[in-house]
């Protein structure tokens, strides 16, 4: 089972069944699949009561299926995209009867209720969206996209390079691998007073542009803006002194490693 960006459910999809060598067989359960994330350090504790599967001990990026809220075939997954903890969680969005949300109008309601003793709220995707980037976490359309390899991103640990297994664009991989990345994804922190932005850019010292903003916030957890961005591999290393574009005004920052919490 892939989880994808939403907004990218048909493009992976074609993706994928272009590179369908094998005549897999494929099924898309997107429009009737429900996903919850309850994140944070007492996700689990709330949630716990709900199933009688153990997932006080599920450990990270490991699942069960089990009965949940008194709904049956619920995938408890220990994972997220916060950095907070917690756990995803899947199931049918109904049984198929009059009400096709029952499934997840019951859940919902349980969730709540469970979670209330503890100020369980409902957030959106801006919180989430401070949460990974406190954490380093890229975002696809943002930190990565088509023009973006796994190894300017800072992902090389997911790509496999010494494997016999071909892939789609090993040989490229390969290549910079060999010959070095000429960008770099880096964490950076303001050291004076702006917010970084989208598209906003990076420049060196003697104000040429050396890369471009593609995530920026001030951050909650830390009280202070930071953000990620691209910029010439000679200047990613920590503590490296680069100055971010705002409003035609250069504004010290430092790149830092990640996380940022």
């Amino acid at each position: 089972m892939l989880v994808v960006n939403a907004s990218n459910i048909e493009k992976d999809w074609n993706w994928i069944y272009s590179h369908n060598t094998h005549n897999a067989e494929m099924h898309n359960i997107s429009d009737k699949t429900c996903l919850l994330a309850i994140q944070g350090p007492n996700a689990c504790k709330i949630l716990q009561p709900l199933t009688d599967a153990d997932i006080l001990n599920l450990k990270y990026y490991n699942f069960v299926k089990q009965k949940f809220a008194d709904v049956d075939n619920v995938l408890i997954s220990a994972t997220g995209y916060t950095g907070s903890g917690g756990v995803e969680i899947y199931f049918s969005a109904g049984s198929g009867g009059e009400n096709k949300t029952d499934h997840a109008d019951k859940i919902w309601n349980a969730i709540f209720e469970a979670g209330a003793p503890y100020g369980l709220k409902p957030i959106g995707l801006g919180a989430r969206d401070t949460l990974r980037l406190e954490m380093g976490y890229c975002l696809y359309g943002n930190d990565i996209d088509d023009t973006t390899t796994p190894l300017e991103a800072g992902l090389g640990w997911i790509t496999k390079l010494n494997k016999d297994t071909a892939f789609t664009a090993k040989e490229i991989l390969q290549k910079q691998k060999t010959e070095g990345i000429k960008k770099k994804l880096a964490g950076f922190e303001m050291i004076e007073r702006g917010i970084p932005r989208h598209d906003y850019q990076i420049l060196d010292a003697n104000n040429q542009v050396i890369g471009k903003v593609t995530s920026g916030t001030q951050a909650p957890s830390l009280g202070k803006a930071i953000g990620l961005g691209y910029v010439i591999a000679a200047h990613a290393a920590p503590d490296s002194e680069i100055f971010i574009d705002i409003r035609n005004n250069p504004v010290k920052a430092k790149v830092v490693k990640f996380p940022f919490v």
